[in-house]
């Protein structure tokens, strides 16, 4: 396979962790596991910036891969691919084969990110979200109440 991304990384994101797999020019491959917490997820992307890392895939795992990308996203060409796109041979998988075989793909230009829409529009569709949430909680709780005004009018 030709090299298209010099420097990348692939990812494996679960909902506690995230297994980091690096390749690239001048880099021995190098695979760690940091946890999804805040602090370890800049530890994370402080080890990418050191090795000169560019380029980052990840599965769409659920909504997981989304506090990874908001930290990642503004130092890193960030692909978030879909999981079916990028299934190993069948077998006995690991997570750290996972992100080997994500960070081949990535290098070799074999992958292609869905659309992420901007930060902006992300966080107003979260917004959106939430209030008609409260919507649909506050009218529940309103017909709780009428429900239990007509039973006791009874």
């Amino acid at each position: 396979m030709d090299t298209i991304v010099e420097k990348g990384a692939g990812l494996d994101v679960h909902k506690h962790s995230v297994v980091t797999c690096i390749m690239g020019t001048g880099i021995k491959k190098e695979i760690r596991t940091y946890s999804t917490m805040t602090n370890d997820l800049l530890r994370l992307k402080a080890w990418l910036k050191e090795h000169g890392i560019t380029h980052v895939a990840m599965e769409s795992t659920g909504v997981y891969w989304k506090p990874v990308f908001n930290i990642l996203e503004d130092s890193f060409e960030v692909l978030l691919v879909n999981a079916r796109h990028v299934k190993n041979v069948p077998g006995r998988k690991t997570d750290v084969q996972d992100s080997e075989w994500l960070c081949k793909l990535l290098r070799s230009g074999l992958v292609r990110g869905s659309f992420i829409p901007p930060k902006e529009v992300r966080e107003l569709r979260d917004l959106t979200r939430y209030k008609r949430k409260l919507i649909q909680t506050i009218t529940a709780e309103k017909q709780r109440v009428e429900k239990i005004l007509v039973s006791l009018a009874r």
